[in-house]
């Protein structure tokens, strides 16, 4: 097989595993600790006020006379707050004060664009100048592009690094080499033969990512759980991700979303159903934890890319926004809210102004719970919401 021949094979092999980047790929040990940070990305502009419900206010009443949650079925976190009754399935962890939310969360000079808003939460970078993602930076300072993993079928900006893009997983059982018939005796041919320069560099680069696909698919022999899933794909996805995480692979950033969220007309039936999907998914991957042991190494933080306007549409929907809120959930977590309800009295140009930075609760994530340093990774300091116990 030439060179050009076994570039192509080569090539073949990296496509089959979603972009598995065994090479370059330094020991996991290096990452510094055995914590995961788990990040749900909820698509499309989540309506934060349907989210957490201002329900003494009675302004939010007056702007969403058709959408609203009505008083009587809010579940009640305090005297001014409550969740949607989608989320019933997350209040057992609001009562042992594992769930946190946090308020008013934005960034400056707010885009109220899909792409342009979420590149910007993608880089953790307002200006949009950067071309790399926050987690791909975390990749490239620890030295292993396999210690973040997307949980989906297309690797987000989020996880695009400088020199190397980190993994992509549809599903962890076909995380593997399959060539095509006809191909097994030449590629294991071809990876035997000696080479060096450029082939060279290749050639050790495609037996890496064979060890660690045959690595991932014999860690998951490790997972055992009775755990119940709801039959959903973001159910699934979460599966997947307390697989990976039982299995040891290494990952400290396991990455997945739900969506969409975009609710301009029926926001009701689309949102609730949306909500009660994330709620029911995250008790029963926190269930999975539980059993395996492993619930005090993970925390889950989920975020959108803005809010919703304050103000229903003519469709009963809500059109985009711009401050919003987060969650984060895990037993390291300090439940309750965190921050000043909004003030719907004083809006920007009719959203919510945002009062914390997302910066903010990322840093905390890096410095406190994965021990990087948010300061190299985030291009510099941010203060936020102490969201961990």
């Amino acid at each position: 097989m030439n060179r050009r021949d076994f570039l192509k094979v080569s090539a073949l092999a990296v496509s089959v595993t979603s972009g598995m980047p065994g090479f370059l790929a330094r020991a996991a040990a290096q990452a510094g600790g055995d914590k995961t940070l788990v990040v749900i990305q909820l698509t499309g502009g989540n309506d934060g006020l349907n989210t957490l419900v201002p329900y003494s206010n009675g302004a939010y009443y007056a702007a969403r006379p058709n959408i609203a949650i009505a008083k009587k079925d809010v579940l009640t976190l305090n005297a001014d707050l409550g969740m949607h009754p989608s989320l019933r399935a997350l209040s057992k962890f609001w009562d042992a004060g594992q769930l946190g939310w946090l308020e008013n969360i934005g960034y400056p000079n707010p885009n109220r664009s899909h792409f342009a808003s979420m590149a910007i939460w993608h880089t953790a970078d307002p200006s949009q100048a950067a071309s790399d993602g926050w987690i791909g930076r975390i990749a490239e300072t620890i030295g292993d592009p396999f210690c973040a993993s997307n949980i989906g079928n297309a690797t987000p900006l989020a996880l695009q690094a400088k020199d190397f893009s980190l993994p992509s997983i549809s599903s962890v059982d076909g995380f593997q080499v399959k060539l095509p018939a006809g191909l097994h005796d030449p590629f294991t041919a071809m990876l035997n033969t000696p080479r060096t320069g450029e082939a060279g560099y290749l050639q050790k680069a495609t037996k890496q990512m064979l060890l660690n696909t045959a690595r991932v698919q014999k860690n998951l022999s490790k997972y055992r759980s009775g755990a119940k899933y709801p039959d959903s794909k973001f159910a699934a996805s979460l599966q997947d991700i307390a697989r990976l995480i039982a299995g040891g692979n290494g990952q400290r950033v396991l990455y997945t979303s739900l969506g969409s969220f975009d609710t301009h007309a029926g926001q009701r039936a689309e949102q609730d159903d949306l909500l009660i999907q994330l709620a029911e998914g995250l008790a029963a991957f926190q269930a999975d934890l539980d059993m395996q042991g492993l619930a005090d190494k993970v925390v889950v933080m989920g975020f959108s890319e803005f809010g919703r306007r304050v103000a229903e549409n003519d469709s009963a929907g809500t059109d985009h926004g711009q401050g919003s809120v987060m969650f984060v959930l895990g037993k390291s977590v300090k439940g309750g809210i965190h921050g000043d309800s909004p003030d719907l009295e004083s809006l920007a140009d009719g959203d919510i102004r945002y009062k914390q930075d997302f910066r903010g609760v990322y840093a905390q994530a890096l410095d406190s719970w994965l021990k990087l340093d948010s300061k190299e990774i985030l291009g510099g300091s941010f203060n936020g919401p102490k969201w961990l116990g």
